[in-house]
Protein backbone atom coordinates (compact mmCIF):
# COMPACT_ATOMS: atom_id res chain seq x y z
CA UNK A 1 0.00 0.00 0.00
CA UNK A 2 1.34 3.72 -0.80
CA UNK A 3 -0.07 7.09 0.24
CA UNK A 4 -0.64 9.20 -2.77
CA UNK A 5 1.80 11.72 -1.17
CA UNK A 6 4.60 9.54 -1.09
CA UNK A 7 4.16 8.98 -4.83
CA UNK A 8 3.96 12.53 -5.96
CA UNK A 9 6.70 13.41 -3.53
CA UNK A 10 10.19 14.24 -4.61
CA UNK A 11 12.12 12.64 -2.62
CA UNK A 12 15.74 14.02 -1.28
CA UNK A 13 18.25 11.67 -0.18
CA UNK A 14 19.74 12.48 3.14
CA UNK A 15 22.43 10.77 4.75
CA UNK A 16 22.61 7.59 7.25
CA UNK A 17 24.45 8.32 10.49
CA UNK A 18 27.66 6.77 10.26
CA UNK A 19 29.71 8.36 13.43
CA UNK A 20 29.58 9.51 16.71
CA UNK A 21 28.11 13.06 17.48
CA UNK A 22 27.51 15.49 19.52
CA UNK A 23 25.25 18.36 19.71
CA UNK A 24 22.96 20.61 21.94
CA UNK A 25 19.35 18.78 20.62
CA UNK A 26 18.71 15.34 19.22
CA UNK A 27 15.72 14.65 17.74
CA UNK A 28 14.51 11.17 17.32
CA UNK A 29 11.69 11.31 14.47
CA UNK A 30 11.64 13.21 10.90
CA UNK A 31 8.24 14.20 10.35
CA UNK A 32 6.33 17.36 10.38
CA UNK A 33 7.02 17.54 14.27
CA UNK A 34 10.91 16.85 14.20
CA UNK A 35 11.63 19.00 11.01
CA UNK A 36 9.67 21.97 12.54
CA UNK A 37 11.50 21.62 15.94
CA UNK A 38 14.56 21.97 13.85
CA UNK A 39 13.81 24.66 12.34
CA UNK A 40 12.88 26.32 15.25
CA UNK A 41 15.91 25.61 17.36
CA UNK A 42 18.38 25.68 14.19
CA UNK A 43 17.25 29.63 13.60
CA UNK A 44 17.24 30.48 17.53
CA UNK A 45 21.02 28.93 17.30
CA UNK A 46 21.19 25.72 18.21
CA UNK A 47 22.96 22.57 17.19
CA UNK A 48 20.41 19.89 16.00
CA UNK A 49 20.68 16.58 14.87
CA UNK A 50 17.60 14.89 13.26
CA UNK A 51 17.44 10.43 13.53
CA UNK A 52 14.89 9.22 11.57
CA UNK A 53 14.69 5.58 11.21
CA UNK A 54 13.23 5.74 7.46
CA UNK A 55 12.37 8.47 5.01
CA UNK A 56 12.00 11.87 6.17
CA UNK A 57 8.27 12.77 6.21
CA UNK A 58 7.16 9.50 5.35
CA UNK A 59 5.93 7.87 8.37
CA UNK A 60 2.82 9.40 9.90
CA UNK A 61 2.82 13.04 8.33
CA UNK A 62 2.90 11.19 4.48
CA UNK A 63 -0.12 9.02 5.44
CA UNK A 64 -2.35 12.13 6.45
CA UNK A 65 -5.24 13.68 4.78
CA UNK A 66 -3.08 16.76 3.86
CA UNK A 67 -5.60 18.89 5.94
CA UNK A 68 -4.57 22.23 7.52
CA UNK A 69 -7.31 23.55 9.76
CA UNK A 70 -8.38 25.75 12.98
CA UNK A 71 -10.60 23.14 14.63
CA UNK A 72 -9.77 19.47 15.69
CA UNK A 73 -10.70 16.58 14.06
CA UNK A 74 -13.35 15.40 17.47
CA UNK A 75 -14.79 19.22 16.59
CA UNK A 76 -14.36 21.96 19.14
CA UNK A 77 -17.61 21.13 20.90
CA UNK A 78 -16.20 17.80 22.02
CA UNK A 79 -13.99 20.22 24.20
CA UNK A 80 -17.40 21.49 26.18
CA UNK A 81 -17.38 18.63 28.30
CA UNK A 82 -13.75 19.34 29.99
CA UNK A 83 -13.09 22.53 29.23
CA UNK A 84 -14.05 26.39 29.16
CA UNK A 85 -14.84 28.66 26.23
CA UNK A 86 -11.65 30.72 26.98
CA UNK A 87 -9.70 27.42 26.84
CA UNK A 88 -11.66 26.45 23.51
CA UNK A 89 -10.24 29.06 22.33
CA UNK A 90 -7.38 28.80 22.84
CA UNK A 91 -6.84 25.44 21.22
CA UNK A 92 -8.01 27.79 18.14
CA UNK A 93 -6.16 30.10 18.58
CA UNK A 94 -3.07 28.20 18.51
CA UNK A 95 -3.41 25.93 15.94
CA UNK A 96 -4.62 29.35 13.65
CA UNK A 97 -0.60 30.35 14.19
CA UNK A 98 0.76 26.85 13.90
CA UNK A 99 -1.08 26.94 10.46
CA UNK A 100 0.08 30.63 8.85
CA UNK A 101 3.48 29.47 10.38
CA UNK A 102 3.27 26.60 7.28
CA UNK A 103 1.79 29.17 4.95
CA UNK A 104 4.67 31.59 6.04
CA UNK A 105 7.14 28.93 4.98
CA UNK A 106 5.80 28.31 1.90
CA UNK A 107 6.16 31.88 0.88
CA UNK A 108 9.94 32.54 2.50
CA UNK A 109 11.09 29.09 1.08
CA UNK A 110 8.70 28.79 -1.84
CA UNK A 111 8.11 25.38 -1.07
CA UNK A 112 6.68 23.16 -3.81
CA UNK A 113 4.26 21.02 -1.78
CA UNK A 114 0.92 22.29 -3.40
CA UNK A 115 -0.03 24.42 -0.43
CA UNK A 116 -3.72 26.19 -1.20
CA UNK A 117 -5.92 27.57 1.07
CA UNK A 118 -9.58 26.29 0.62
CA UNK A 119 -12.48 26.26 2.81
CA UNK A 120 -13.67 24.13 5.61
CA UNK A 121 -16.71 22.23 6.30
CA UNK A 122 -18.91 20.12 8.46
CA UNK A 123 -21.68 18.48 6.97
CA UNK A 124 -24.86 15.88 8.40
CA UNK A 125 -26.02 13.20 6.23
CA UNK A 126 -28.50 12.17 7.93
CA UNK A 127 -31.13 14.08 11.20
CA UNK A 128 -29.39 11.39 13.32
CA UNK A 129 -25.93 13.98 13.54
CA UNK A 130 -27.70 17.22 12.39
CA UNK A 131 -27.49 18.62 16.33
CA UNK A 132 -23.85 17.81 15.60
CA UNK A 133 -23.71 20.83 13.49
CA UNK A 134 -25.65 23.41 15.37
CA UNK A 135 -23.42 22.43 18.44
CA UNK A 136 -20.53 22.81 16.28
CA UNK A 137 -21.58 26.18 15.01
CA UNK A 138 -22.56 27.87 18.14
CA UNK A 139 -18.85 26.78 19.86
CA UNK A 140 -16.88 27.69 16.80
CA UNK A 141 -18.54 31.65 16.78
CA UNK A 142 -17.82 32.05 20.56
CA UNK A 143 -13.57 30.65 20.07
CA UNK A 144 -14.18 33.54 17.73
CA UNK A 145 -13.89 31.58 14.69
CA UNK A 146 -16.06 32.68 11.73
CA UNK A 147 -18.19 29.94 11.27
CA UNK A 148 -21.75 30.21 9.41
CA UNK A 149 -24.07 27.99 8.28
CA UNK A 150 -24.35 27.50 4.53
CA UNK A 151 -26.89 25.70 2.05
CA UNK A 152 -26.75 21.46 2.48
CA UNK A 153 -26.84 21.66 -1.69
CA UNK A 154 -23.14 22.80 -1.67
CA UNK A 155 -21.85 19.51 0.17
CA UNK A 156 -20.40 16.96 -2.13
CA UNK A 157 -23.02 14.18 -0.77
CA UNK A 158 -26.62 14.66 0.49
CA UNK A 159 -26.92 16.31 3.79
CA UNK A 160 -29.42 17.99 5.80
CA UNK A 161 -27.24 20.69 7.92
CA UNK A 162 -23.46 22.14 7.33
CA UNK A 163 -21.35 24.88 8.43
CA UNK A 164 -18.09 26.49 6.49
CA UNK A 165 -14.94 27.65 7.65
CA UNK A 166 -12.90 29.97 5.47
CA UNK A 167 -8.92 30.50 4.73
CA UNK A 168 -8.21 26.86 5.66
CA UNK A 169 -5.53 25.04 3.37
CA UNK A 170 -4.43 21.42 2.14
CA UNK A 171 -1.26 20.40 0.91
CA UNK A 172 0.96 17.31 -0.03
CA UNK A 173 2.59 16.85 3.16
CA UNK A 174 5.36 14.67 2.15
CA UNK A 175 6.17 17.26 -0.22
CA UNK A 176 5.99 20.17 2.69
CA UNK A 177 8.28 18.08 4.83
CA UNK A 178 10.78 17.22 2.76
CA UNK A 179 10.78 20.78 1.12
CA UNK A 180 11.35 22.13 4.71
CA UNK A 181 13.61 19.71 5.83
CA UNK A 182 16.21 20.63 2.63
CA UNK A 183 15.62 24.27 3.87
CA UNK A 184 16.58 23.51 7.51
CA UNK A 185 19.31 21.28 6.58
CA UNK A 186 23.22 23.24 6.85
CA UNK A 187 25.33 23.74 9.46
CA UNK A 188 22.84 24.35 12.40
CA UNK A 189 21.24 21.36 11.57
CA UNK A 190 21.86 17.80 10.01
CA UNK A 191 19.39 15.69 9.20
CA UNK A 192 19.68 11.65 9.13
CA UNK A 193 17.53 9.30 7.56
CA UNK A 194 17.53 5.13 8.26
CA UNK A 195 19.31 5.89 11.63
CA UNK A 196 17.45 3.91 14.26
CA UNK A 197 17.45 5.16 17.48
CA UNK A 198 17.97 1.71 19.71
CA UNK A 199 18.39 3.23 23.14
CA UNK A 200 17.93 6.56 25.00
CA UNK A 201 20.34 6.45 27.96
CA UNK A 202 21.10 9.44 30.37
CA UNK A 203 24.66 9.46 31.48
CA UNK A 204 26.57 12.67 33.15
CA UNK A 205 24.29 15.16 32.18
CA UNK A 206 24.21 14.33 28.60
CA UNK A 207 21.35 12.05 27.05
CA UNK A 208 23.23 9.22 24.85
CA UNK A 209 21.14 8.00 21.74
CA UNK A 210 22.67 4.78 20.18
CA UNK A 211 22.28 3.80 16.54
CA UNK A 212 23.54 1.19 14.42
CA UNK A 213 26.15 3.62 13.04
CA UNK A 214 27.18 6.40 15.65
CA UNK A 215 26.35 7.65 19.14
CA UNK A 216 24.24 10.84 19.26
CA UNK A 217 25.32 12.85 22.85
CA UNK A 218 22.87 15.81 23.36
CA UNK A 219 22.38 18.12 26.03
CA UNK A 220 18.34 17.80 25.28
CA UNK A 221 16.36 14.79 23.51
CA UNK A 222 13.23 15.10 21.61
CA UNK A 223 10.96 12.11 21.04
CA UNK A 224 9.32 13.77 18.21
CA UNK A 225 7.88 9.78 17.00
CA UNK A 226 4.08 10.41 17.25
CA UNK A 227 4.62 8.67 20.34
CA UNK A 228 7.48 8.57 22.38
CA UNK A 229 9.66 6.22 22.48
CA UNK A 230 11.07 3.24 25.20
CA UNK A 231 8.39 3.35 28.28
CA UNK A 232 7.22 6.69 29.64
CA UNK A 233 4.09 7.90 31.88
CA UNK A 234 2.27 9.12 29.15
CA UNK A 235 1.55 6.69 27.52
CA UNK A 236 -0.94 5.32 29.69
CA UNK A 237 -3.05 8.21 28.82
CA UNK A 238 -2.58 7.54 24.80
CA UNK A 239 -5.17 5.18 22.76
CA UNK A 240 -3.55 3.96 19.38
CA UNK A 241 -5.82 4.07 16.64
CA UNK A 242 -5.26 3.33 12.79
CA UNK A 243 -7.33 4.74 9.85
CA UNK A 244 -7.21 4.55 6.36
CA UNK A 245 -7.42 6.76 3.07
CA UNK A 246 -7.59 5.92 -0.80
CA UNK A 247 -6.92 8.00 -3.77
CA UNK A 248 -9.19 7.42 -6.64
CA UNK A 249 -8.37 8.52 -10.54
CA UNK A 250 -11.22 11.17 -12.11
CA UNK A 251 -11.43 11.84 -15.51
CA UNK A 252 -12.04 15.61 -14.28
CA UNK A 253 -12.94 17.10 -11.11
CA UNK A 254 -15.75 15.74 -9.36
CA UNK A 255 -15.20 16.89 -5.93
CA UNK A 256 -15.55 20.59 -4.80
CA UNK A 257 -12.58 22.54 -3.61
CA UNK A 258 -12.15 22.66 0.37
CA UNK A 259 -12.02 19.90 3.14
CA UNK A 260 -15.53 17.99 3.65
CA UNK A 261 -16.26 16.46 6.71
CA UNK A 262 -19.58 14.19 6.78
CA UNK A 263 -21.02 12.49 9.83
CA UNK A 264 -23.39 9.70 8.50
CA UNK A 265 -26.16 8.12 10.56
CA UNK A 266 -24.46 5.40 12.92
CA UNK A 267 -21.34 7.80 13.90
CA UNK A 268 -19.46 7.33 10.89
CA UNK A 269 -17.33 10.33 9.98
CA UNK A 270 -15.50 10.81 6.57
CA UNK A 271 -13.38 13.40 5.31
CA UNK A 272 -13.03 14.01 1.62
CA UNK A 273 -10.88 16.35 -0.69
CA UNK A 274 -9.77 16.63 -3.72
CA UNK A 275 -5.98 17.07 -5.33
CA UNK A 276 -4.68 17.59 -8.55
CA UNK A 277 -0.78 17.72 -10.01
CA UNK A 278 0.95 16.86 -13.65
CA UNK A 279 -2.79 16.73 -14.96
CA UNK A 280 -4.13 14.07 -13.14
CA UNK A 281 -7.26 14.61 -10.91
CA UNK A 282 -7.98 12.49 -7.65
CA UNK A 283 -10.91 12.19 -5.46
CA UNK A 284 -9.31 11.42 -1.48
CA UNK A 285 -11.95 9.71 1.18
CA UNK A 286 -10.52 8.80 4.80
CA UNK A 287 -12.45 7.62 7.61
CA UNK A 288 -12.70 4.20 9.39
CA UNK A 289 -10.78 4.07 11.66
CA UNK A 290 -10.15 1.58 14.54
CA UNK A 291 -8.10 0.21 17.52
CA UNK A 292 -4.19 -0.49 16.48
CA UNK A 293 -3.98 -4.61 16.36
CA UNK A 294 -7.93 -4.99 17.40
CA UNK A 295 -8.94 -5.44 13.43
CA UNK A 296 -7.18 -8.52 11.59
CA UNK A 297 -9.44 -7.99 8.43
CA UNK A 298 -8.31 -4.30 8.02
CA UNK A 299 -8.57 -4.52 4.77
CA UNK A 300 -12.66 -4.57 5.28
CA UNK A 301 -12.21 -0.78 6.18
CA UNK A 302 -10.48 0.14 2.70
CA UNK A 303 -13.18 -1.81 0.89
CA UNK A 304 -16.06 0.42 2.47
CA UNK A 305 -14.37 3.53 1.64
CA UNK A 306 -14.33 2.61 -1.93
CA UNK A 307 -18.23 1.66 -1.54
CA UNK A 308 -18.52 5.24 -0.23
CA UNK A 309 -16.76 6.56 -3.14
CA UNK A 310 -18.07 5.15 -6.04
CA UNK A 311 -21.86 5.79 -4.20
CA UNK A 312 -21.42 8.95 -4.60
CA UNK A 313 -18.34 10.40 -7.22
CA UNK A 314 -17.76 9.27 -10.63
CA UNK A 315 -14.39 7.54 -10.17
CA UNK A 316 -12.24 5.86 -12.73
CA UNK A 317 -10.33 3.38 -10.11
CA UNK A 318 -8.84 3.39 -6.99
CA UNK A 319 -5.56 4.02 -7.46
CA UNK A 320 -3.61 4.36 -3.77
CA UNK A 321 -5.02 3.13 -0.48
CA UNK A 322 -2.83 3.49 2.73
CA UNK A 323 -2.82 3.72 6.49
CA UNK A 324 -1.88 6.22 9.23
CA UNK A 325 -1.47 6.04 12.98
CA UNK A 326 -3.13 8.71 15.37
CA UNK A 327 -3.23 8.73 19.37
CA UNK A 328 -5.85 10.12 21.28
CA UNK A 329 -5.06 11.71 24.33
CA UNK A 330 -7.28 10.93 27.18
CA UNK A 331 -8.64 14.75 27.84
CA UNK A 332 -8.72 15.65 24.53
CA UNK A 333 -5.43 17.78 24.00
CA UNK A 334 -1.76 16.75 22.36
CA UNK A 335 1.06 16.78 25.77
CA UNK A 336 3.95 18.58 24.71
CA UNK A 337 6.89 19.45 26.57
CA UNK A 338 9.00 17.91 29.29
CA UNK A 339 8.57 14.48 31.02
CA UNK A 340 7.78 13.77 34.14
CA UNK A 341 11.66 11.92 34.30
CA UNK A 342 13.25 14.65 33.16
CA UNK A 343 13.26 18.44 32.10
CA UNK A 344 15.70 17.73 28.99
CA UNK A 345 13.76 15.09 27.80
CA UNK A 346 10.69 16.32 25.29
CA UNK A 347 7.37 14.63 24.62
CA UNK A 348 4.88 15.90 21.45
CA UNK A 349 2.23 13.19 21.38
CA UNK A 350 -1.51 12.96 21.28
CA UNK A 351 -2.60 14.60 18.10
CA UNK A 352 -5.65 12.49 17.18
CA UNK A 353 -5.77 13.26 13.51
CA UNK A 354 -4.86 16.92 13.60
CA UNK A 355 -0.93 16.28 13.52
CA UNK A 356 -0.02 18.02 10.69
CA UNK A 357 -1.15 21.52 12.88
CA UNK A 358 -0.21 20.67 15.71
CA UNK A 359 3.17 19.06 14.91
CA UNK A 360 4.38 22.34 13.68
CA UNK A 361 2.60 23.66 16.87
CA UNK A 362 4.64 21.73 18.49
CA UNK A 363 8.25 22.35 16.81
CA UNK A 364 7.12 26.03 18.05
CA UNK A 365 6.80 25.27 21.45
CA UNK A 366 9.51 23.05 22.08
CA UNK A 367 11.61 25.59 20.13
CA UNK A 368 10.87 28.17 22.74
CA UNK A 369 11.03 25.82 26.08
CA UNK A 370 14.43 24.75 24.80
CA UNK A 371 15.55 28.36 24.09
CA UNK A 372 14.24 29.91 27.04
CA UNK A 373 11.63 31.82 25.35
CA UNK A 374 8.13 32.00 26.48
CA UNK A 375 5.17 30.57 24.98
CA UNK A 376 1.76 31.51 25.17
CA UNK A 377 0.44 27.70 24.85
CA UNK A 378 2.78 25.67 26.92
CA UNK A 379 0.75 25.73 29.93
CA UNK A 380 -2.03 24.64 27.65
CA UNK A 381 -0.39 21.63 26.05
CA UNK A 382 2.29 20.76 28.74
CA UNK A 383 3.13 16.80 28.98
CA UNK A 384 3.02 16.94 32.52
CA UNK A 385 -0.15 18.00 33.35
CA UNK A 386 -2.30 16.49 35.71
CA UNK A 387 -6.31 16.77 34.81
CA UNK A 388 -7.74 13.70 36.67
CA UNK A 389 -11.51 14.78 36.29
CA UNK A 390 -10.75 15.26 32.22
CA UNK A 391 -8.96 12.30 31.21
CA UNK A 392 -10.57 9.60 33.73
CA UNK A 393 -13.30 8.14 31.61
CA UNK A 394 -10.69 7.73 28.85
CA UNK A 395 -7.93 6.77 30.70
CA UNK A 396 -9.80 3.95 32.01
CA UNK A 397 -11.01 3.01 28.64
CA UNK A 398 -7.73 2.40 27.71
CA UNK A 399 -6.25 1.41 30.23
CA UNK A 400 -8.69 -1.28 30.75
CA UNK A 401 -8.31 -2.40 27.26
CA UNK A 402 -4.50 -2.88 27.52
CA UNK A 403 -5.37 -4.90 30.93
CA UNK A 404 -7.37 -6.92 28.67
CA UNK A 405 -4.85 -7.70 26.07
CA UNK A 406 -2.58 -9.51 29.08
CA UNK A 407 -5.46 -11.05 30.67
CA UNK A 408 -5.48 -12.51 27.10
CA UNK A 409 -1.99 -14.05 27.58
CA UNK A 410 -3.02 -16.48 30.29
CA UNK A 411 -6.41 -16.91 29.34
CA UNK A 412 -6.69 -17.82 25.34
CA UNK A 413 -4.41 -20.11 23.57
CA UNK A 414 -3.71 -18.88 20.08
CA UNK A 415 -4.09 -21.56 17.22
CA UNK A 416 -1.45 -24.46 17.82
CA UNK A 417 1.43 -24.59 15.00
CA UNK A 418 -0.09 -25.69 11.94
CA UNK A 419 0.57 -23.34 8.98
CA UNK A 420 0.53 -25.89 6.76
CA UNK A 421 -2.46 -23.92 4.55
CA UNK A 422 -1.19 -20.55 5.49
CA UNK A 423 -1.56 -18.63 1.93
CA UNK A 424 1.70 -16.80 1.27
CA UNK A 425 1.45 -12.96 2.15
CA UNK A 426 -0.65 -14.00 5.02
CA UNK A 427 0.26 -13.67 8.67
CA UNK A 428 -1.05 -15.46 11.76
CA UNK A 429 -0.29 -15.77 15.50
CA UNK A 430 0.54 -19.54 16.66
CA UNK A 431 1.36 -20.68 19.68
CA UNK A 432 4.43 -23.71 20.32
CA UNK A 433 5.48 -25.15 23.89
CA UNK A 434 3.84 -22.35 25.31
CA UNK A 435 5.62 -19.53 23.19
CA UNK A 436 3.56 -17.22 20.99
CA UNK A 437 4.73 -16.84 17.85
CA UNK A 438 4.34 -14.54 14.32
CA UNK A 439 4.29 -16.44 11.48
CA UNK A 440 4.51 -15.39 7.97
CA UNK A 441 4.37 -16.93 4.53
CA UNK A 442 6.83 -14.63 1.85
CA UNK A 443 5.74 -13.96 -1.79
CA UNK A 444 8.74 -17.51 -2.52
CA UNK A 445 6.46 -19.44 0.18
CA UNK A 446 8.87 -19.63 2.71
CA UNK A 447 8.02 -18.73 6.32
CA UNK A 448 9.52 -16.13 8.80
CA UNK A 449 8.95 -16.82 12.37
CA UNK A 450 9.54 -14.03 15.00
CA UNK A 451 8.27 -13.63 18.60
CA UNK A 452 4.60 -12.80 18.38
CA UNK A 453 5.86 -10.72 21.91
CA UNK A 454 6.11 -6.85 21.28
CA UNK A 455 9.26 -5.79 22.51
CA UNK A 456 7.73 -3.05 24.29
CA UNK A 457 5.90 -4.03 27.39
CA UNK A 458 5.30 -7.73 26.11
CA UNK A 459 1.76 -7.58 24.91
CA UNK A 460 1.31 -10.22 21.99
CA UNK A 461 1.11 -8.64 18.18
CA UNK A 462 -1.70 -8.91 16.17
CA UNK A 463 -1.66 -9.65 12.49
CA UNK A 464 -2.44 -6.66 9.95
CA UNK A 465 -3.88 -8.27 6.53
CA UNK A 466 -4.38 -5.07 4.85
CA UNK A 467 -1.19 -3.71 6.04
CA UNK A 468 0.94 -7.17 5.94
CA UNK A 469 2.33 -6.12 9.22
CA UNK A 470 2.68 -7.17 13.51
CA UNK A 471 0.64 -4.38 15.30
CA UNK A 472 0.65 -4.19 19.23
CA UNK A 473 -3.31 -3.66 20.29
CA UNK A 474 -1.71 -2.39 24.08
CA UNK A 475 0.22 0.87 23.18
CA UNK A 476 0.48 0.46 19.07
CA UNK A 477 3.82 -0.64 18.16
CA UNK A 478 3.92 -1.80 14.54
CA UNK A 479 6.34 -4.23 13.05
CA UNK A 480 7.37 -5.08 9.39
CA UNK A 481 7.18 -9.04 9.01
CA UNK A 482 10.70 -9.32 9.69
CA UNK A 483 10.25 -8.24 12.57
CA UNK A 484 11.89 -4.39 11.91
CA UNK A 485 10.08 -1.58 13.97
CA UNK A 486 7.87 0.40 11.83
CA UNK A 487 6.16 3.09 14.34
CA UNK A 488 5.31 3.06 18.09
CA UNK A 489 7.23 3.51 21.50
CA UNK A 490 9.05 -0.07 20.60
CA UNK A 491 12.89 0.31 20.47
CA UNK A 492 14.18 -3.66 19.16
CA UNK A 493 13.30 -5.84 16.23
CA UNK A 494 10.63 -8.60 17.35
CA UNK A 495 13.35 -11.61 17.79
CA UNK A 496 13.79 -14.13 14.93
CA UNK A 497 12.80 -17.74 16.07
CA UNK A 498 14.28 -20.44 13.56
CA UNK A 499 11.76 -23.03 12.39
Amino acid sequence: MQSIWSHYADIHEFPRLEENLLTDVAIIGGGITGISAAHSLARQGKKVAVLESRKVGGGTSGHSTGNLYYTIDKILSSLKSKYDNETIKMVAESRSQALKQIAMWVREYNLDCDFRQVPWHLYSHGKESKSKIDDEYETGRKAGLPMHIIQETEMPVPAVRAVKLDEQAQINPMRCVQELAKKVEGEQCQIYEQTHASSVKEEDDYFKIRTAGGMVTAEHVIHATHTPKGVKVVQTLLGPYREYGIACRTEKKVHPDGIFWGYFDGGQKISTRNYSRNGEHYLIAVGEPHKVGHDEHNEQSIEKLESFARKYFDIQEVVFRWGGQHYRPADLLPYIGSTFRHDREYVATGYSTDGLVYGTLAGMILGDLITGKENPWTDLYKATRKQPAKSASNFLKENLDVAKQYVKEFTVKEDEIDVVDLPKGEGKVVEQDGQKLAVYRNDEGHLQIRSATCTHLKCTVSWNSAEKSWDCPCHGSRFETDGTVIEGPAFHVLPNIKS
